[in-house]
């Protein structure tokens, strides 16, 4: 139907009421132009690019936050894609049975929790959350600050794509080509919908949970239904987690191992920040970073895993933080804490 000026259309009547309409239509339009425009004013600003998107969850008592969503408005690419198990470049061959346990039971790391509190305690002083955990894989030296439970965000999928690949290792499979997308994408990018695919293929925080007790991850919890990002983990949990995958007893084959060091060494570089910090210049990282705003009091979580090169040595570092005011004050307290936690363990 068309827009009508007074008195053009045969009855008068008709045309007041396809006014009203249009009025009330039109205020419809900018009630809806007004609040898009007010979230991207009152959106949080960063310095390291666009700020990340944030979908609101609902109110304080079910679930208290927002989660970050850097990829919201952006789905993998599916469309004509082959369901075949073909190799991805990278990912090796089917290979038979599952590899060694890294659960450190047979080993004596030295620990370097007292020093690493000493160190870290200023940067914990004003009483917001903050654990953190690190191994070097040359020297054995580890060291953990924090007990407390820290809600993932994004750095679930890390668990979440290990969990796939040992189920199709132990199925004598590689990837399919919609897996290996998915799987781009939600390490990579931090997509969400490729992470809530990937988590209802999995067989979602039932099938999670079952692989973290065989990895010796005690203390990690699978979000609740479709909710990934609510697991619950510690920094010493985590650890666990990436030694399972980046030790010398790696549970994944070669390939598969080398595949996920791959996706994590590839992020984006808005999202290249973290426990890379603590690396050696001119060197690779691989990595996730999680991070979540809380609605009822503002205030932010931000983690960050990974694997960095730090004077030689590879370490395999663990920052879980909440409490913080900003976005960028986390990003700056995760990256602090994991330079003292490397230069804790460097003992050579």
């Amino acid at each position: 139907m068309g827009w009508y000026k007074p008195g053009e259309s045969p009855s008068g009547e008709r045309t007041a009421a396809r006014t009203r309409r249009r009025t009330r239509r039109l205020s419809a339009f900018v009630s809806v132009a007004v609040l898009v425009c007010s979230a991207a004013v009152n959106a949080p600003t960063q310095q390291r690019g666009a700020p990340p998107r944030a979908i609101t969850m609902p109110p304080a008592g079910t679930l208290p936050y927002s989660i970050g969503i850097p990829g919201l408005m952006r789905r993998p690419a599916v469309r004509g894609e082959a369901t075949g198990d073909s190799a991805a470049p990278g990912e090796g061959a089917p290979d038979g049975p599952d590899g060694g346990d890294d659960s450190g039971k047979d080993e004596q790391p030295r620990d370097v929790s007292p020093e690493l509190a000493h160190d870290l305690a200023p940067l914990d002083a004003d009483g917001a959350g903050l654990s953190v955990a690190v191994y070097d894989t040359a020297t054995r030296s580890s060291g953990l600050y924090g007990h407390g439970a820290y809600d993932t965000a994004s750095i679930v999928k890390v668990d979440i794509l290990t969990a796939l690949l040992l189920q199709a290792q132990r199925a004598g499979r590689n990837l399919t080509a919609r897996e290996r997308r998915y799987a781009a994408a939600m390490i990579e990018r931090s997509d969400n919908t490729a992470a809530t695919a990937l988590w209802r293929r999995i067989g979602g925080a039932r099938a999670l949970n079952a692989v973290n007790r065989r990895l010796g991850l005690r203390s990690t919890r699978g979000g609740a239904g479709h909710w990934w990002g609510l697991t619950r983990t510690t920094a010493a949990d985590q650890l666990a987690l990436l030694r399972s995958v980046f030790g010398p007893k790696s549970v994944l084959s070669a390939g598969r191992r080398k595949y996920l060091m791959q996706l994590m060494g590839h992020v984006e570089p808005d999202q290249a920040w973290g426990v890379s910090a603590a690396a050696d210049r001119a060197t690779v990282s691989a990595l996730k970073n999680g991070w979540l705003m809380r609605s009822d009091t503002g205030l932010w979580d931000v983690n960050s895993i990974g694997r960095v090169t730090y004077d030689g040595h590879a370490m395999l570092v663990v920052v879980l933080s909440n409490g913080n005011i900003s976005w960028d004050e986390g990003i700056g307290r995760v990256q602090q804490a994991a330079r003292i936690a490397v230069r804790a363990v460097d003992t050579d």
